[in-house]
């Protein structure tokens, strides 16, 4: 049915138009009965909320933006994924922006450009410093993802990456792996993230009171399966030998996998891998990988959370959520 409008709707329900708004909005404060009055009213009329009269009468538009740096990554896809099914049923479309890990793309995140388009932004930097983040545009909510340092104005939500190393490295300590290599840290420009993980791992080295050898902390050329391999390929012809492998993200232990499998070396009985992100395709790998599994629903829940609690006018400092992460233990290095 065209042109419907709210009005119709309330009739149709024998409500107020009030309450069909409250309904289309997703208040909480509606009762379940009158909740499904108005949404059969809504079904049988084909109603479709418009976006500029709703921006009109709520200064809302009932989008929020995700922004990450490369939407390709599997790890980013996935819980993009997952954001924007919560976000789904929280009422809300999401648009989501890729910023290319340059500076300039970052700022344009954080700037006027979205005051009046989104609702709100969810946005995981990589190169904007915390100090320049908190001088954003306080009209337009703001949640980070990451692990980079966050202002104390801004909410944040992230994983203790430190605390994962330590546990992925342990893990393999405990079946007896000495030699334990990290691989697949960025070669040239470190993250934050790549820096927490390298220092868990060496934490639970020295605890162990096994020396780091720096030859086998092997970094990769870019954030992709084939430049951890060509990495993992070129420490092998040189003579490196590990019997573990920390790798800093599920693309860096597939690439491995490839490079270990070519130069005939058996996983995990010869060289165990433990991965990161627990991504989709990680327990369909040969062997499957074991993996630090991050909590992206919990992620994705936490940040959504509190971006509706700045939407709805909290002003406070900023909250920064540490959520949990689990070690899913597969046949690249099985439980002892």
């Amino acid at each position: 049915m065209a042109n419907v409008r709210l009005q119709d709707v309330a009739d149709l329900a024998g409500v107020s138009m009030k309450t069909v708004s409250n309904v289309v909005r997703a208040y909480p404060h509606v009762s379940p009965q009158m909740r499904s009055r108005v949404e059969s009213a809504i079904a049988e009329l084909g109603y479709r909320p418009n976006a500029s009269a709703r921006r009109l009468a709520t200064g809302r538009t009932g989008m929020l933006s995700l922004a990450f740096s490369d939407v390709g990554l599997p790890y980013f896809a996935e819980l993009a994924r997952i954001i924007a099914h919560q976000a789904t049923e929280r009422g809300y479309r999401l648009l989501l922006e890729q910023t290319d890990g340059t500076l300039e793309s970052e700022r344009a995140i954080v700037s006027t450009r979205e005051a009046g388009l989104v609702d709100g932004v969810i946005f995981q930097p990589s190169r904007m410093p915390s100090v320049e983040i908190a001088k954003h545009r306080e009209d337009v909510p703001l949640v980070l993802l990451g692990e980079g340092p966050a202002p104390l104005s801004v909410d944040h939500v992230m994983m203790d990456n430190e605390a994962a190393a330590i546990e992925a490295t342990n893990h393999l300590l405990a079946l007896g792996r000495r030699r334990i290599g990290f691989l697949g840290h960025e070669e040239f420009h470190q993250s934050v993230t790549s820096m927490q993980r390298l220092t868990g791992y060496q934490i639970a080295l020295d605890a162990a009171g096994v020396s780091v050898d720096m030859s086998l902390v092997i970094p990769s050329a870019a954030i992709r399966a084939k430049d951890a391999a060509d990495a993992v390929r070129r420490a092998l012809e040189d003579g490196r030998r590990f019997d573990g492998l920390v790798c800093r993200d599920d693309l860096a232990a597939i690439g491995a996998l490839r490079a270990l499998h070519e130069h005939g070396l058996r996983v995990p009985e010869d060289v165990a891998v433990v991965g990161w992100d627990d991504i989709s395709m990680a327990s369909f790998t040969h062997p499957s990988l074991t993996t630090v599994a991050p909590d992206t629903a919990r992620i994705a829940a936490t940040a959504l959370d509190m971006l509706e609690e700045r939407i709805g006018g909290y002003s406070g400092l900023g909250r920064h959520r540490i959520v949990g992460h689990s070690l899913m233990v597969r046949e690249s290095a099985p439980a002892s």
